[in-house]
This record gives C-alpha cells, sequence and structure tokens, in this order.
C-alpha cells in the first residue's frame, strides 16, 4: 500500500480519465431517459438531490448543486411546469420553502435510477467485496477532500 503514497502524475491523470468516464457514461444513461421528458443533467441532479434531501430548501439546494440563483431558477421553473414538485412552507419560517418530489417526481426519477443502476451493478458484481468497499471509500475521501 506504501507504493499508492507515491503515485506519479500519469497514474494520477488516469485515475481522474476514469472517474471523469465513469460519470460521463453513467449521466449518459440518465440522458437516454430524461430526453424523454425534455429534461437535460442539470434536471436530474436537482431531483436527485431533492430525493436525497427530503424537504431541502432553496438556499440549501443552490449550495449542494454549486450553480447560480439564475440557473437553478430555470432549472426549478421547467420542474414546476412539469409538474414534478411540491412545495410547503417551512414549520419554523414561513417565509422560507421546503421543496419534495411529488409521485411523479419519483417515478421520473426511479425510471432514471433504473437505467443506471444497470450499469453499477454490472461493475460492482463483478468485482470483490473488498473493492467495492474499498472504491466506495476512496470515493467518499475525494469527494470530502
Amino acid at each position: 500500500m506504501k507504493e499508492l503514497l507515491y503515485l506519479q502524475d500519469k497514474q494520477l491523470k488516469e485515475y481522474i480519465l476514469n472517474i471523469f468516464y465513469a460519470y460521463k457514461k453513467s449521466f449518459d444513461d440518465a440522458k437516454k431517459v430524461s430526453k424523454k421528458y425534455d429534461l437535460g443533467i442539470p434536471h436530474y441532479k436537482t431531483l436527485l438531490i431533492i430525493s436525497a434531501f427530503k424537504g431541502i430548501n432553496v438556499s440549501e439546494l443552490l449550495q449542494k448543486l454549486g450553480v447560480t440563483k439564475q440557473s437553478l431558477n430555470k432549472v426549478i421553473n421547467d420542474l414546476i411546469k412539469l409538474e414534478v414538485l411540491e412545495f410547503k412552507k417551512n414549520t419554523k419560517d414561513s417565509r422560507v420553502k421546503n421543496v419534495y418530489l411529488n409521485l411523479k417526481g419519483d417515478k421520473i426519477l426511479n425510471e432514471i435510477f433504473l437505467i443506471q443502476k444497470k450499469r453499477f451493478q454490472k461493475a460492482l458484481l463483478k468485482s470483490k467485496s473488498e473493492e467495492v468497499i474499498s472504491f466506495n471509500n476512496v470515493i467518499k475521501k475525494i469527494i470530502n477532500e
């Protein structure tokens, strides 16, 4: 394991490239379903975050997505037109609205998830359990760095 501490730039670039390709392939899968609903990747990412953080408010959503208010507003408006979101007033502060997916939103997100799930399952099933655990640990460390 000590040799990993001295990874050369070439190896690190290969890891970065592989993460990019994994991201691209996974989101290419998502695009296949999203296109059916006239949605793009920003819409999918927004649905994903809203689903993972039920009742998230718009400020928190902006922070988690790392986008501008203008960009998020366009996506939110598109999702409102598609009738996939619910807004509820925050119980502590009535000026704040919490965002939820409704049944239609859950259905669309699940449809996208199922196509992505196939790719991940195939890869994970072809891996040893230690590889899966190590992979997940490394991904978390990259995210939290």
